[in-house]
């Protein structure tokens, strides 16, 4: 997701009030940090979620596009594969390394939160304690343009220097102006990357959001449009062109990144355009149906890109299982949408740590038993297509 609901809102509401809960009299700590810990699995952690937040709300964090055929298959695509496991590898659990390089840069984890409009719905905090858990637990933040909470008020969330860093994510508005400023607040506020979204020139067809939720927030970012206080999807973009994205990378000196990549030719293009890294993703099956799942494309995109940039991913991963899959198909980094809003909405920061925590434990329990003690040595001899 990351992106405004397309149907009309019933009007604003303070960033603070939780909204979309269905409980908004108790909007914290609904799971007690003891319960989180009884909690082994993001599906059960979903399950709780669902029965938080508003029937409209979760449509708009669940849902996807049309048919909803590749926010399935965004998940499918991991169990069309296995594994090729060797044994008698010697690994041991004291053995492994999980970190890895993120733009260069040295990071504990290969784990990021993918950018998501209005985390507000979840929590009365909205991304500060999302920002707060992803900081602590090593992971990459990525910012939405859309966010509840203002750039600034998520960068004084994040302890300075946290290991994951942080990144901003864009969405270029028709003003370029406005959009110019974001990039320079970002830059400003110690973001380390920018994320440029290019698969959503228009919104998706999305039948869940198009009968309402009657829900809406105050964006943290971006200026109100005539008197409304949300800004509305058709007034956002520019013609998207990637004479665009060489303005846009005039803008500061952070590397950028091109989000929204699914076939090899648009990756050589990112790379030629100067992009540092693109990101493989169908934005969570929530804008063209019918497309690959974003595993299935990854290793298309990995062979375009070659040594030349980094490549990233999103889509489907609710597994430590998944995680392993992307990392030895060739991203750089797995990055997390869904599951971290569902842990918000039941606990809080407590909440996004348990999913964290979850995801690090299969991810390193797998590499254990796939006989890989580092991020680095996994490859893509190590997963096979599935032949059930």
């Amino acid at each position: 997701m990351g992106e405004a609901n397309s149907a009309a809102p019933a009007g604003p509401v303070d960033p603070a009030s939780p909204v979309g809960l269905a409980d908004p009299a108790s909007p914290v700590g609904a799971v007690s940090p003891v319960g989180l810990a009884g909690l082994v699995t993001l599906a059960e952690i979903e399950a709780i979620a669902r029965t938080r937040l508003l029937p409209g709300v979760l449509d708009y964090v669940a849902g996807g596009s049309w048919d909803e055929t590749t926010l399935a298959d965004n998940g499918a695509a991991f169990r069309r594969r296995q594994f090729r496991a060797s044994v008698l590898s010697g690994v041991m659990a004291a053995d492994l390394d999980l970190s890895t390089t993120v733009l260069g840069r040295p990071v504990p984890t290969p784990f990021g939160v993918a950018p998501m409009a209005q985390f507000g719905f979840c929590h009365p905090d909205a991304e500060l304690p999302a920002a707060a858990a992803a900081a602590t637990a090593g992971w990459t933040f990525a910012l939405s343009t859309l966010s509840t909470r203002s750039i600034e008020e998520v960068a004084r969330a994040c302890a300075p220097g946290s290991p994951g860093g942080r990144w901003f994510q864009l969405y270029i508005q028709d003003d370029l102006g406005v959009s110019r400023s974001l990039v320079e607040r970002a830059e400003a506020a110690g973001y380390s990357a920018l994320v440029i979204t290019v698969d959503l020139p228009v919104i998706g067809y999305r039948d869940r959001d198009l009968r309402g939720t009657g829900l809406a927030l105050r964006y943290g970012n971006l200026p109100p449009v005539g008197d409304a206080t949300t800004t509305t999807i058709g007034r956002r973009h520019p013609p998207l062109t990637w004479d665009l994205i060489d303005q846009v990378r005039t803008w500061s000196s952070l590397p950028v990144l091109i989000k929204g990549i699914l076939v090899p030719e648009d990756a050589r293009l990112a790379v030629e355009h100067g992009a540092a890294g693109v990101v493989v993703s169908n934005h969570g099956g929530r804008q063209l149906d019918r497309v690959p799942a974003a595993l299935d494309a990854l290793p298309g995109v990995v062979a375009a890109v070659g040594d030349r940039a980094d490549v990233y991913m999103d889509g489907g991963v609710r597994r430590g299982l998944d995680v392993v899959m992307a990392l030895a198909l060739g991203a750089r980094a797995v990055f997390v949408g869904r599951p971290v809003l569902y842990g918000l909405t039941i606990g809080g920061e407590a909440g996004v740590a348990r999913v964290m925590e979850i995801l690090r434990r299969e991810t390193e329990r797998a590499m254990v038993l796939l006989g890989v003690a580092r991020v680095a040595d996994l490859r893509p001899d190590l997963v096979l297509e599935a032949r059930w």
